[in-house]
């Protein structure tokens, strides 16, 4: 890990906490090329590792409901970014957020912050706290108590946020483009103030230089207000779409509707559940005081149809930075690895393959960095489906989430109903499970080389059981490894082999052509030459 860089506004540091999320991974590249130095807190810094700004920034380990953690990370820090929470899922989360918030609002103020930035939810001002969606409600506290932690604080609040990647834009585009007809709920008449990500980026970049008397929270949005069957309608067009027949139903209730997301897209239902939720109720700017601080850049903020076409596009050049899956899901297992040296066993279960490949280290590796999202998993696509639906059914990621990049992983990446763990470039891949499962999964796929000096293919599923359910399950699903896991080993090993021979006989071809030029190339040189090849003297 590299040290903080020299430079910046005023050589002002910057604490990034939620540098693994959507959002928190993108304002990191935004604050560096602004001249500011960059710190980035992280529960796990080894899931930072292989972001592209990694080596341009401090990273340390930390927990915003540890305090114990905190005062190091704070230590020197000018402004700190408040981008962590609770999706809105699990019992407890609001005491969960209300309780990081205060630890992290008393830290700060012992370490003497020039200032908090903290991105929040657009809430309607007309609506009683009381009757808001959990999710908003618990969003509005968290800017109330770091406004009264005695720092100067600027609190965003956003509603819809545009961008590649995003959990609004994928929730926004799968429905669309999968439903030419649509039954919905009736928060499709509700009017919002969505905003483009890249104006989110900017107004969080220019909050870090307000003046010390700034105290307060400003609304943020786009310039165009929209219900959300004018946005889906808006959506097909720019996308190219023939227009869509969308229906409300009134009795759709936030749980139904979330349900319905999950069903039709790849956010799952724990996460669409806070979104459809914050729906219920207008969110419209009513005020943009922002613009006396952070002004309009040059053609004014992104449009909402200028946003979207922005987003599509970086999703056509599989240039998505982040997604809403980049953070971690709550309640994800963080137990030790199953090889770590304190690993506190019990049971776990192993389901072990092995195969000689005849191709090369690296064009093996190819194939396993690439499995998951469009190019599967190599082995019984239906039971994979089935898996993946029957998460969903539990409330589950399923494996709708697919992947970031088609042929790059990163150490944190989502991969369908997996988060990567570990990568060791060329020569590893640890999956973590992060489906509904009775106890704790992770699958190792490796690239290797044997004593003869054969390409070696080996994988490695491992199972920690919680309990009798945990017992049960392994020993249920057992009699499919043979199926699911040798046929992934297998079919995994050949395509690595096809792509060898592939390889090979191109470099065949390439190697007889250059062959046959050459002979040309001879053949025209000894017709220049003169009959009998002498000196002509004679």
């Amino acid at each position: 890990m590299a040290g903080p860089q020299t430079g910046g506004p005023g050589g002002a540091l910057c604490l990034v906490t939620g540098a693994g999320g959507y959002i928190g991974g993108r304002l990191v590249p935004e604050l560096l090329d602004a001249g500011y130095r960059v710190r980035c807190l992280a529960r796990t810094p080894a899931h930072l590792q292989d972001h592209p700004w990694a080596d341009r920034v401090e990273i340390v380990r930390g927990d915003v409901t540890d305090a114990a953690s905190l005062r190091p990370a704070l230590e020197g820090v000018d402004v700190a970014y408040y981008l962590v929470h609770s999706m809105g899922s699990g019992r407890g989360f609001e005491e969960t957020d209300r309780r990081a918030a205060r630890t992290f609002a008393a830290e700060a103020r012992g370490a003497g912050l020039r200032r908090l930035v903290y991105l929040g939810g657009l809430t309607p001002r007309d609506v009683p706290e009381e009757r808001l969606s959990p999710h908003l409600r618990s969003r509005a506290e968290v800017g109330r108590i770091l406004l009264d932690s005695g720092v100067p604080t600027t609190v965003l609040k956003a509603a819809v946020v545009i961008g590649s990647g995003s959990a609004s834009f994928e929730m926004l585009r799968y429905l669309t483009e999968r439903l030419p007809v649509m039954v919905t709920p009736s928060w499709v008449g509700t009017r919002v103030q969505p905003i483009a990500v890249r104006d989110v980026l900017r107004l969080l970049v220019g909050s870090a230089s307000m003046p010390p008397e700034v105290n307060r929270s400003f609304d943020i949005g786009g310039p165009d207000v929209l219900t959300y069957r004018e946005m889906m309608i808006r959506y097909a067009a720019v996308a190219r779409l023939p227009r869509r027949l969308i229906v409300s139903v009134p009795m759709l209730t936030p749980r139904l509707s979330s349900q319905w997301i999950g069903l039709v897209t790849p956010v799952p239902a724990s996460l669409a559940r806070p979104l459809a939720e914050s729906l219920r109720h207008e969110v419209v700017c009513a005020e943009d005081d922002i613009r006396r601080y952070v002004p309009d850049p040059p053609g004014g903020p992104l449009s909402f149809d200028a946003a979207l076409e922005l987003a599509l596009q970086r999703v056509r050049d599989a240039q998505v930075t982040t997604r809403w899956s980049s953070a971690s899901l709550p309640g994800a297992p963080s137990d030790p690895l199953p090889t770590d040296p304190d690993w506190a066993g019990g049971s776990l279960y192993t389901d072990e393959r092995s195969r000689t490949v005849d191709a090369g280290e690296a064009q093996l590796w190819r194939v396993i960095e690439g499995v998951g999202g469009q190019n599967g998993w190599y082995s019984f696509p239906l039971a994979w489906a089935v898996r993946g639906w029957l998460d969903r059914l539990v409330g589950g990621v399923g494996l709708r989430r697919g992947r970031r990049d088609a042929q790059r992983l990163r150490v944190g990446d989502a991969l369908d109903f997996w988060r990567v763990e570990e990568i060791e470039r060329g020569r590893l891949l640890r999956l973590r499970a992060e489906m509904r499962l009775p106890g704790l999964a992770w699958l190792e796929m490796r690239a290797e080389r044997d004593d003869a000096g054969r390409t070696r293919y080996h994988q490695r599923a491992l199972f920690h059981p919680r309990g009798l359910a945990g017992q049960l399950y392994w020993w249920g699903v057992s009699p499919f490894h043979a199926v699911v896991f040798g046929g992934m080993a297998r079919n995994i090993a050949r395509t690595a082999e096809k792509a060898a021979e592939k390889a090979a006989d191109k470099a065949t071809d390439k190697a007889e052509e250059g062959a046959a030029g050459e002979a040309a190339d001879e053949a025209a040189r000894a017709g220049d030459r003169p009959a009998g090849g002498g000196s002509g003297d004679g």
